[in-house]
Order: structure tokens, then sequence, then C-alpha cells
């Protein structure tokens, strides 16, 4: 039920900036793509014309993804590698990040073992797979996204149930706080306004998604459950649930020193990086700043009176 409730979900069709971008970026990386997902703010608030759009793309492998040895050495050791890309000119520029990970590595991202939750955290929450490689890929992104959802309400259930017992556990408050909890792993965790905003953007497919993970894990034997109205009774081994617990505040530290190392190898892959800092101060400040091309080539070298007018403004955080 809940596999297909997420394959449903990525088949829907996508906007044509965000079929425009996965054609960009399947050029960059060839016949290593096994499936591109388009989620994120702009997927969400569905507006695809404004921001910059998020990706993840799973590659078959990260030497087949590159022509760079050092590139897919270092997504290996530490995924993803994220990049900067813009396709088009002027208005009608469309610009998007996004993440190249082995499948391999998605999937097991995606499972209760993971330390973080950079992949079950963020594909609990509703995705499209712009491309896939064929009908087999399509299954398998599917069944990943599927066990991203049970992990999620595995180990968020478990707090909920750690402090109030066996009783009554209410879907947008096993969300609200699943997500509070896994940006609280990350080195900018969100607001309390954006989180809720995130699921009050699709109640009812959260509500659904939940019942159908829940069910799942009471398949499983990892829970007991009864719908109520309004919510679910759920009861969980103590033991189990203990060392879920135990997990999330062990984990933290661990989650945010790797957040970290991303944030530095990301600074060393991202790409076009300059560029993309002054379009977010032209976005926000109405501030327009022109490069030469001396200065997009070599940023580090000759772009230091620009770089620092965006620290001063807390453009490069």
């Amino acid at each position: 039920m809940l596999t297909r409730l997420i394959a449903d979900e990525l088949s829907a069709p996508a906007p044509s900036q965000a079929s425009a971008m996965a054609s960009a970026i399947g050029e960059r990386h060839a016949d290593a793509v096994v499936g591109i997902l388009f989620y994120g703010s702009c997927l969400r608030k569905q507006r695809p014309d404004e921001g910059v759009l998020d990706f993840y793309v799973l590659v078959r492998s990260y030497r087949a993804a590159y022509r760079s040895w050092l590139l897919a050495r270092a997504n290996s050791a530490l995924p993803p590698n994220v990049f900067y890309l813009e396709v088009g000119s002027g208005r009608s520029t469309i610009r998007a990040k996004y993440a190249v990970i082995s499948i391999d590595d998605f999937e097991k991202a995606a499972r209760p073992a993971c330390s973080h939750a950079i992949v079950w955290g963020r594909f609990s929450q509703p995705a499209l797979l712009v491309y896939a490689a064929g009908e087999p890929a399509r299954r398998r992104v599917a069944d990943i996204l599927a066990q991203a959802c049970v992990t999620f309400v595995e180990r968020t259930t478990a707090l909920l149930v750690e402090e109030h017992g066996r009783g009554r556990v209410q879907s947008d408050e096993l969300w609200q706080r699943g997500f509070a909890e896994t940006y609280g792993t990350e080195l900018r965790p969100e607001n309390v306004a954006t989180i809720r905003s995130i699921y009050e953007a699709a109640p009812d497919r959260y509500d659904r998604v939940a019942s159908a993970a829940l069910a799942t894990l009471a398949d499983a034997g990892v829970l007991r459950v009864e719908a109520r109205a309004g919510g679910f009774d759920v009861s969980m081994d103590s033991e189990h649930r203990r060392r879920l617990v135990v997990g999330w505040r062990r984990r933290r530290p661990l989650a945010k020193g790797v957040y970290f190392l991303r944030l530095i190898k990301s600074a060393l892959t991202f790409g076009d990086w300059l560029p993309y800092a002054l379009w977010k101060l032209d976005r926000h400040t109405g501030e327009t700043v022109e490069l030469t091309e001396r200065q997009r080539r070599h940023p580090l070298i000759f772009a230091w009176p620009v770089i620092w007018r965006l620290l001063r403004r807390r453009t490069l955080r």
C-alpha cells in the first residue's frame, strides 16, 4: 500500500522547468544516471519559476558519473556531491542545486541503521521522479522512498511513545516533531513556522503516508497500532523504543559533524557558486553586481572585493 502510494506520487507530471533542468543534468552525467528526483520548497510551494530547484541525481556508480577521478573519490568518501547549474538566460534562467549519490548509497541512507537523516528525513516528503532509466529503476526508487517514510515514522513514533507511553499519536504531531528533530541535526535547522508549513502544504498526503507506514511497521512486528479518530493508539517494545530514542540523542552531534564536512566539500564541488551568491543578493536586495570574465573563472584569485561585500552582507553563510 505504501509503495503504491509513493509510486503514484513519483509519477505525477513534472513542471516544465524541472524537466528542462533534469535534461541538462542528464547531459552532464550521461549514462551514469539511474534516476533524477525533484523535491524541496519549489515543489512544495508549486512555484518552480521562483528560487532554486532542488534535485537528487541517483547514479549507478561514481566513477561512471565523472571524468574527474577526484570528484568520484570525494563522492564515494562522503556522499553526496552538490553542484549548481543554470539553464537559459536573463529572466528565463532556471537555477538548480543538485546532489549526486549512487543508488546503492541512497538506498542505505533510507534505512533505519543510517546515522543521519539527509535522505530519510527529506524523502519522507513529496518528490517527483523526473527521470528514470527504465521501469526497474522506477520501482526501486519507489521502494527506497517508501522505506524512507517507514524509517521516519518509526524513529519519530519512538520519541512520542517514549514521552507519552501507550497513547494517542496524531499525524500532524508525528510529522512536525519528526521534521523538527531531523532538521535539528543540520547546521542550520528550520524554524517552527517552516516546519509547520511543510505538513500544512499536504496534510492529507502526510496522514495517508503515516497510516500506511504504521501499518507496515505493525505487519513487521515492530509496534502495535490501532487507528482512532484523529490519530493512532501506538505501543512499542520498550527495549526497541529506547534504542531508537538513544540513537536520536547520540547521533545528533555525529550528524552535525557530517553536515559540516559536507559543507566544506560542497564549497569545492559546488561549481559556479559566486554567480549563485550574486543572484541571491540581487533577489533579496535588488543590488546587481556584474563580474568580469576573469573574476568568474578565478573567483578566489581576482574576486575578493566582491566576496568581501557578500560576506559583509551575510549572503555567503
